[in-house]
C-alpha cells in the first residue's frame, strides 16, 4: 500500500520522524513511580558503605538474602546465615560470631517474610496455614531464648544438619510437587510435625501446589520470625545498627524476589531452592570439621 500523503507513519513522531516504540517503552519505565524509592535506596547505600563498610556489606548480603526468600518462599535464614559468617572475612572485615548473626538474621527474616508475603497473598490457604503455625510459633519462640546458652559450635552444627535435609529433601521430592491448580488436602498430623521442621521442603512431601506452597510458607515464616525475634530481644541477643542494615536490604529484595517468583517455572523454583541449600550446607559442614581438626 502506498504512503498516504500528510499522515505520519505509526512507527514515528510527527514531529520528530524518531521511532517511538523504544521511547516509549523507557519514558515508561522512566515514569515508574518506583524509580525515586529505587534511587533513595542506592545512595543510601553508598553513604552506608562510605560510614560503616560492614554496615555496607549487610545491605548488600540482605537484599540478596531476601530476593532468595521472596522467590521460592522461605525466610532467608537458610541463606543469609552462611552468607553473614563467611562473606564479611573474605573482603577483608571483621568476621561475625554465630550467635550476633542469629539475632540480626531474626530480624532480617522477620522483615524479608512480610516484604515477600504481600507479593503471595493470593498463595495463603487458611486451612494449611493454621495447621503448621502454631508449632513453628512455640519452636521458633523456645529456640531463640535457649540459643542464648547453646555453645556456639552447637548452634552451627545443628543449622548445617537442617541445610543437609533440606537439601536432599527439597531435590529428591521435585517431583512430587502437585501442580499449580491441583487441590490442597491438608494432613493435620502431617502438617504440625512439619511445623517443629523445615516446612518449606516437607510441603512438597505433602503434595501442596507449589503457589500455595510459596504463599503459605511465607506466611508461616512471618509468624516463627516474629516469635522467634521476640525470643531474641527478651534474651539480648539483637544487635540493632546491624539489624536494621539487615531490614533496609531485606524489604526490596523480598519484594523483587515475589515479582520474579510469579513469573518464573515452578519447578525450577525447586531446583534453585535445593541448589542453594546444598552448596550452603557444604560450606557450613567444611568449616565446622576445619574447626574441631
Amino acid at each position: 500500500m502506498g504512503h498516504v500523503e500528510g499522515s505520519v507513519p505509526a512507527s514515528e513522531t510527527p514531529a520528530t520522524g524518531l521511532p517511538t516504540f523504544g521511547s516509549a517503552r523507557l519514558l515508561r519505565a522512566l515514569g515508574h513511580p518506583w524509580w525515586p524509592l529505587v534511587v533513595a535506596w542506592l545512595l543510601l547505600l553508598g553513604l552506608a558503605a562510605r560510614t560503616d563498610p560492614l554496615l555496607g556489606l549487610l545491605i548488600v548480603l540482605a537484599f540478596v538474602g531476601a530476593f532468595l526468600a521472596g522467590l521460592v518462599g522461605v525466610g532467608g535464614a537458610i541463606v543469609m546465615i552462611p552468607l553473614l559468617l563467611y562473606v564479611p572475612p573474605l573482603v577483608g572485615l571483621a568476621p561475625l560470631g554465630i550467635k550476633t548473626v542469629a539475632g540480626i538474621t531474626m530480624a532480617q527474616v522477620f522483615a524479608a517474610a512480610f516484604a515477600g508475603l504481600v507479593g503471595h497473598l493470593e498463595g495463603i490457604d487458611r486451612r494449611l496455614f493454621l495447621a503448621l503455625a502454631p508449632a513453628m510459633v512455640v519452636a521458633s519462640f523456645g529456640g531463640a531464648c535457649i540459643s542464648k546458652f547453646v555453645d556456639p559450635i552447637v548452634l552451627e552444627a545443628t543449622f548445617a544438619g537442617m541445610a543437609t535435609l533440606a537439601a536432599v529433601m527439597t531435590l529428591a521430592l521435585r517431583g512430587r510437587a502437585a501442580p499449580d491448580d491441583g487441590p490442597v488436602v491438608v494432613n493435620r498430623p502431617a502438617a504440625f510435625g512439619t511445623g517443629t521442621g523445615v516446612g518449606f521442603v516437607m510441603l512438597y512431601g505433602m503434595r501442596i501446589p507449589v503457589r500455595v506452597t510459596v504463599g503459605t510458607s511465607l506466611a508461616v515464616v512471618a509468624a516463627a520470625a516474629t516469635a522467634g525475634l521476640a525470643g531474641k530481644i527478651v534474651t539480648g541477643q539483637v544487635d540493632w545498627l546491624l539489624a536494621l542494615g539487615l531490614v533496609v536490604g531485606a524489604m526490596p529484595g523480598a519484594r523483587l524476589g515475589s515479582y520474579v517468583s510469579r513469573r518464573t517455572r515452578t519447578d525450577r523454583l525447586v531446583v534453585v531452592l535445593g541448589i542453594a541449600i546444598g552448596l550452603v550446607a557444604i560450606r557450613m559442614w567444611a568449616s565446622i570439621f576445619a574447626g574441631l581438626a
